[in-house]
């Protein structure tokens, strides 16, 4: 789970009402960007984060909280004139959440569940635990997943046969020699499971998917009036078309959706008043 991502909603407010929330799976790293008067105090950034997460109403419940290990920390330079930004990422010795962590999770409160692949051979067994789960279950109460591919990783590439809903970067295309989203949906669509829809956007030419049913669709970019912050929004083209999928919209409306929601990203400065 990226702390670039914000959920806007009260978990409590929604568990009393009845309705079965989202989960991530992945990492937090705390993006320091533009000029700040100081660095947080020693041992304070994981103390930090969280209270930003409670800010913005992000359950932390799962939370694998590690014994040792230090926060990754990445440090961003936004360029004003362009909107493009470069990241600095100070990786640690965190240590990834296990499936032995995910066996804490109870898989009924939740109706969709997001991986970030990362530890392949942990992610798989999470992957396959709700497998299970969904086998057990009426077509109502089972658990749609999606995992996003983002880096050009061998040992990354099965966990594309597991989730429902499979993005994929546009790094990733082209590091299969792809030129476009299309070719690479084409190309690539043999190493997802029958039935699962896949999905690669491409910069500012919009994004493509491929559903259950084979057919190709295809949303144009929502380009801001200004570029002023494009950092994060990958993060929210995901955020946006799994809220509208899990909302029970078609494919091409979660994709047009999630277009919208990046491009409104895009035109500002970090992530408070895209919605």
């Amino acid at each position: 789970m990226a702390a670039r991502a914000a959920a806007r909603r009260d978990p409590e407010r929604v568990l009393a009402g009845g309705e079965k929330r989202i989960l991530c799976v992945g990492l937090v790293c705390l993006d320091i960007i533009t000029v700040v008067p100081a660095y947080p105090a020693e041992d304070t950034d994981t103390s930090f984060i969280a209270a930003d997460f409670q800010h913005r109403g992000v359950d932390v419940t799962h939370v694998a909280w590690q014994p040792h290990g230090d926060m990754p920390c990445a440090c961003c330079i936004v360029s004003a004139a362009s909107g493009s930004r470069t990241i600095m990422l100070y990786d640690t010795n965190l240590p990834d959440v296990t499936a032995r962590d995910f066996e804490r999770v109870d898989l009924s409160q939740y109706k969709w569940i997001h991986w970030e692949a990362r530890n392949a051979a942990e992610q798989a067994a999470m992957m396959r635990r709700v497998e299970r789960h969904n086998r057990a279950r009426p077509a109502a109460e089972r658990v749609h997943t999606s995992v996003e591919v983002e880096k050009p990783r061998e040992e990354l590439l099965p966990l594309m046969g597991l989730g429902h809903v499979v993005f994929i970067s546009k790094d990733l295309a082209q590091h299969f020699g792809y030129r476009s989203a299309p070719e690479a949906l084409q190309g690539l669509r043999g190493r997802v499971q029958p039935g699962a829809t896949l999905i690669c956007a491409w910069a500012e030419e919009g994004a493509d998917a491929v559903g259950p049913d084979g057919e190709l669709v295809h949303s144009d970019a929502f380009p801001p009036e200004t570029l002023v912050d494009t950092l994060g929004a990958g993060d929210t083209f995901n955020a946006a078309v799994i809220f509208a999928l899990s909302a029970g919209r078609s494919l091409q409306d979660a994709l047009t959706f999630g277009c919208q929601i990046a491009g409104r990203k895009c035109g500002i400065q970090g992530f408070d008043g895209i919605v």
